[in-house]
């Protein structure tokens, strides 16, 4: 299969490699859209097994970017970057120089923040070979880490499922979180302040650990996350957390978490519908770092200072969108991803047309 057949192909602008012998650098940088304003999304350090694994990775993830900076109101597209390689090994100031120079190749059409495996403090390195870079700290535009924004908008996310799904608050509710790394971690103190008594699992034993101690919630294997006895479930490690084979063994009647795409496919979706589940749409809830981003990148090309006001306004209006996506699944009796992305698609095509008419 070629790209232009993959599924996950779905009309990106423009799918850049970069390879730096020096450093070792393997990168892929996915621009889906620019239509409404420059691709941004985050960098991913992650040991794919394969250089098409991490392409249909980075496709998928900026493909979502888009319907999240779509549905977020965003004056920006969606792209992600992808980097192969170990994270705990093969890190080094010289290989996100390099980065950012691959980033800088991309003219400016792709913006680039923290994923998984990459820190703030990885990507002041590549700060110094290029501007397009945000999350970053020591200057007055700056936003520093998205985590904890993205780890709020989520937890307000979870407040409203069990909201309309329960009927109730948090207090009591049980929630079975997968990933306690950035994002989840903030979203246990987040919930464990709320009342709600945790089950959390992750391959990182000190995050486990700290995240334990200070919630006291249970620590489970990463597969046995799945047989929890849970309200909730919390998807925010890695993607397809939601398949044919998990889906059965859950007992949760909210699914909502920090993780990206979280469903493996649509069909997933439909199934999780007819469950009587509600799953609120991955690429809404957890918008709240791209937003804490696009301050960042809105304040430094205006030239002003970060204004944390206007990342809480957006923050809110989010909300209002999700609770709009919940309003319409029930109405219209559909899954509330297949109305998620038929609002995000909307948008963009709209700003589409804008573009092209302008």
């Amino acid at each position: 299969m070629t790209l232009f057949d993959s599924p996950a192909f779905e009309g990106h602008e423009g799918v850049h490699s970069f390879f730096d012998e020096k450093t070792g650098l393997k990168c892929i940088i996915a621009v889906h859209s620019t239509a409404r304003g420059p691709a941004a999304g985050g960098c991913r350090m992650w040991p794919f097994a394969s250089a098409e694994a991490a392409l249909e990775d980075a496709l998928k993830l900026s493909r979502a970017m888009s319907y999240k900076n779509a549905m977020a109101d965003l004056e920006l597209g969606g792209g992600k970057a992808v980097i192969i390689g170990d994270s705990r090994t093969m890190k080094s100031p010289a290989l996100f120089e390099a980065f950012g120079r691959a980033v800088e190749d991309v003219g400016g059409r792709y913006w680039t923040a923290e994923d998984v495996g990459v820190s703030p403090a990885d990507l002041m390195h590549a700060r110094k070979t290029t501007r397009y870079v945000a999350g970053l700290t020591g200057h007055a535009a700056a936003s520093g880490d998205p985590s904890p924004v993205t780890a709020e908008g989520v937890f307000r996310g979870v407040t409203l499922g069990v909201q309309r799904a329960l009927g109730r608050d948090l207090a009591g509710v049980t929630v079975a979180i997968q990933g306690v790394g950035h994002v989840g971690a903030y979203l246990a103190d987040k919930l464990h302040a709320a009342g709600a008594r945790l089950i959390i699992t992750d391959v990182n034993e000190d995050a486990l650990r700290q995240v334990a101690e200070r919630t006291g919630a249970r620590i489970v294997p990463p597969a046995a996350i799945f047989d929890a006895e849970a309200e909730v479930f919390a998807p925010c490690a890695l993607g397809g957390a939601i398949n044919p084979d998990t889906l059965p063994r859950l007992k949760a009647k909210v699914i909502a978490g920090g993780a990206n795409n979280q469903l493996s496919d649509p069909e997933t979706g439909r199934a999780v519908y007819d469950r009587g589940m509600l799953y609120l749409p991955d690429y809404v809830i957890n918008g709240g770092g791209i937003i804490n981003v696009a301050g960042e990148i809105r304040a430094l090309d205006r030239g002003e200072a970060f204004d944390p006001a206007w990342v809480e306004m957006k923050l809110a209006r989010l909300m209002e969108t999700l609770g709009e996506v919940l309003d319409r699944s029930k109405a219209d009796h559909r899954p509330t991803d297949q109305v998620a992305t038929e609002m995000a698609k909307a948008r963009i095509s709209l700003a589409a047309e804008q573009k092209a008419a302008a």
